[in-house]
C-alpha cells in the first residue's frame, strides 16, 4: 500500500498542478479564525505536447517549467501536493465489516482490487480510505479504494524531484476539484480552454505559448471575437447543454441548481451569460478564493482572472490543512 492518496502529512506544502497547457503552483496559509489566505501563486506555460491527455511526454520540458514556476513563486517550501489525472485512476467504493482491524482491512482491499483492476497489483499504486458507516447496515463501513498505474505517479514524482521539490501527497484531479469547488458552493446563494487555444494557433499562426498569453492579456486581431470567440462560446454552451441532458438521462436527477464554470476559458467575458441563457440554469465563474484573504504579493485582479484555472491547484494546496 504505497499510493499515498489519502494519508495526511504534517509539513507545510503547496499545490502543484501539471495540466496540458501549464504548470500551476499555489500556496495557501492559515489566516486564523477559520479563514485562509492566498499567499502566492505562479502559472508557467508548457511547451506544446509536453503533456498530452495527462501523460508527461517530455519530462525535461515539464521539469524546466516547474523549476521556473517555483522560482517565481518565491517560497521556501519544497513539499508539494500533486494529482494524477482522473482518467488514470480506478476508484471503487466497497462495504466491509466495521470490526476489521487495519491489517485485515488491507487484505480485504487487495482482494477486492484484484477483482476489478485489469493489471497485476505490483504494477499499481493502491490506497484506500474509510468513508464512514454504511447507511444500510450499522455494523458495516464504506471504504473508498483508488488505484493507478505506477508510472502515472512515478512520472510526477520524478518531475518534482528533478526540480528540487518533494511530493508528499498524490491526489486525484477530480478529488482536488471537489475540495476546491466545495469552497465555492459554500459561498453560493441558495474544459474547453485547449480547444480555444488551438483555434487561435491555427487561425493566427501563433505558438501555443503566444496564444495562451494573448487569451489572458488581449492583443488578438479585430476579427477574433466574431470569427473565433463567439462561435467557441456558443459551441461550449451547446456542449454543456448536452452534458446536462446526458446527466439527467443517466442518473436519478432531473434538475441542476447551479453551473460553475472552471478552467482557463471560464473567465471569457460573457461566457456565464451565454451558458445561463442556453441551459436556463444560474451560471457563475468558479472562484474558490472569494472568501479568502490575499497577501500583498498577490494581485487581486489577476487572481480573479486566473481563479478558474487554479481549481485543481487550490484543492491540492488545501491538503495542507488535512487533520493530522
Amino acid at each position: 500500500m504505497d499510493f499515498d492518496l489519502f494519508t495526511p502529512k504534517a509539513p507545510p506544502l503547496f499545490g502543484l498542478d501539471i495540466s496540458s497547457s501549464s504548470v500551476k503552483m499555489l500556496e495557501i496559509v492559515d489566516a486564523g479564525k477559520d479563514t485562509y489566505r492566498v499567499e502566492r501563486y505562479a502559472i508557467e506555460p508548457l511547451a506544446r505536447d509536453a503533456v498530452v491527455d495527462g501523460n508527461i511526454n517530455n519530462l525535461e520540458a515539464v521539469t524546466d517549467a516547474v523549476r521556473r514556476a517555483h522560482k517565481r513563486l518565491g517560497t521556501r517550501t519544497k513539499h508539494v501536493a500533486m494529482a494524477v489525472p482522473t482518467g488514470a485512476v480506478i476508484t471503487k467504493k466497497i462495504v466491509v465489516p466495521a470490526s476489521l482491524r487495519e491489517e485485515e482491512l488491507e487484505i480485504q482491499v487487495e482482494s477486492e482490487a484484484n477483482q476489478y483492476i485489469p493489471f497485476a497489483l505490483e504494477e499499481v499504486n493502491l490506497d484506500f480510505q474509510v468513508v464512514g458507516p454504511s447507511a444500510a447496515t450499522p455494523d458495516e463501513q464504506e471504504v473508498m479504494i483508488a488505484a493507478t498505474r505506477k508510472e502515472k505517479v512515478e512520472d510526477r514524482v520524478a518531475v518534482a524531484e528533478s526540480a528540487g521539490l518533494k511530493a508528499l501527497v498524490m491526489d486525484v484531479e477530480s478529488f482536488a476539484q471537489q475540495t476546491a469547488l466545495s469552497l465555492v458552493v459554500q459561498a453560493l446563494p441558495n474544459g474547453g480552454s485547449n480547444q480555444l487555444t488551438q483555434e487561435i494557433v491555427t487561425r493566427y499562426g501563433m505558438s501555443p505559448e503566444e496564444a495562451e498569453n494573448a487569451k489572458r492579456s488581449g492583443g488578438l486581431p479585430d476579427d477574433f471575437e466574431a470569427e473565433v470567440l463567439r462561435p467557441f462560446m456558443e459551441n461550449l454552451a451547446t456542449e454543456i447543454q448536452r452534458a446536462l441532458q446526458f446527466f439527467f438521462t443517466s442518473t436519478q436527477y432531473h434538475s441542476v441548481e447551479h453551473i460553475l464554470l472552471a478552467g482557463g476559458s471560464a473567465v471569457i467575458p460573457g461566457l456565464d451569460e451565454v451558458v445561463n441563457t442556453r441551459a436556463q440554469v444560474p451560471t457563475s465563474v468558479a472562484n474558490p478564493f472569494a472568501q479568502m484573504q490575499t497577501s500583498p504579493r498577490v494581485q487581486l485582479k489577476r487572481l480573479i482572472v486566473d481563479a478558474p484555472s487554479l481549481i485543481v491547484a487550490c484543492g491540492l494546496a488545501m491538503r495542507r490543512f488535512d487533520p493530522q
